[in-house]
């Protein structure tokens, strides 16, 4: 079952399925069955009941499951009204941006047309931010990856954030992760500097925003690079960049894990990273291997914790990195 979709943690999903399968069990019984400590476990099954998937009752407590018929649709008519929402959210947006091309498009958005312009926008919302900016990072780049330029922009958002507090928050593509030399000298370097970095397999633009002041949106439209990109001040459609900003960020994996000095993978190693890089399911895994579903998880997690993932996506790409894959 994989019910991360539904907004459950890794952990939270495991001790849900215990406790479908082990009724009753207080937290120290469940706690030896997942060979996991008592204390984190205590503090997932609180989750749980929030979201009113099992109830505890009980010195010591005895907790149950939902049955799953009930408590799982009811997750999924969660999402599906979430989704509901987001597609209104579409709607609004394409009619706030016919209304502002049909008005004074002008007073909310600037059309930028050279790389000089660009990279001079891209500065001015770097060095001008008050409090955070936010980034989409994907191909295509105007400063080469792992190159000077590049290796300048990281050392002046390290220093604004270490003197004057202005956070970062990235996602990063996979596209962006795997580029040449991007991941050592570019995105590592800045994480160590503080900037908060995740990943997404895919992004859907380019985008720079400065506080809540104004965003850039880079399009390349050439074979030679950035030759258009838009600066968008404040407005709903702003407002709208900043909602998909946050969308994507709170489904983004973190990329926090230091690289090198790691063994090379056996070849067990390499045939569970390409089953699960092949979305199999940790019963599939088990079934091919002819292992059980409690040893078939624990490896998985071994290998999630030597390669420092916290998804299976960033697994992905950490064992590219390190050239598992």
């Amino acid at each position: 079952m994989e019910l991360a979709v539904l907004g459950l943690s890794a952990d939270e999903e495991r001790a849900y399925e215990a406790l479908v399968a082990l009724p009753g069990s207080t937290v120290a019984a469940l706690a030896d069955h997942l060979s996991t400590p008592a204390g984190p476990l205590r503090r997932t099954l609180l989750a749980l009941e929030a979201k009113h998937l099992v109830a505890g009752s009980g010195d010591p407590a005895r907790y149950l499951a939902a049955p799953p018929d009930i408590a799982i649709n009811l997750l999924v008519q969660l999402r599906e009204r979430e989704l509901s929402a987001a597609r209104a959210k579409v709607h609004a947006l394409a009619e706030i941006h016919r209304s502002a091309h049909r008005t004074s498009p002008e007073l909310v958005i600037e059309q930028l047309t050279d790389r000089e312009t660009i990279a001079a926008a891209v500065a001015h919302l770097e060095s001008e931010a008050h409090h955070q900016v936010r980034v989409f990072d994907t191909p295509p780049y105007y400063e080469v990856p792992g190159g000077a330029g590049a290796a300048r922009n990281t050392q002046a958002q390290i220093a604004r954030h270490q003197n004057d507090g202005v956070a970062h928050r990235v996602i990063y593509s996979l596209d962006a992760v795997t580029w040449p030399q991007k991941l050592e000298r570019d995105i590592l370097p800045a994480v160590r500097g503080g900037e908060e970095a995740r990943t997404r397999r895919t992004l859907p633009i380019k985008l720079i925003i400065r506080d809540d002041q104004d965003a850039l949106i880079p399009f390349d439209l050439s074979r030679t690079g950035l030759q258009v990109a838009y600066l968008v001040r404040r407005s709903p459609l702003l407002t709208a960049l900043e909602a998909l900003f946050e969308g994507e960020w709170a489904q983004a994996a973190p990329l926090d894990a230091p690289f090198g000095g790691a063994r090379a993978p056996d070849e067990e190693t390499r045939s569970l990273l390409t089953m699960m890089m092949a979305g199999l399911t940790d019963t599939a895994i088990a079934r091919v291997n002819g292992w059980s579903t409690r040893t078939t998880y624990r490896r998985l997690q071994r290998l999630m914790t030597e390669l420092g993932a916290s998804s299976r996506f960033q697994a992905g790409i950490l064992a590219e990195r390190r050239g598992w894959l």
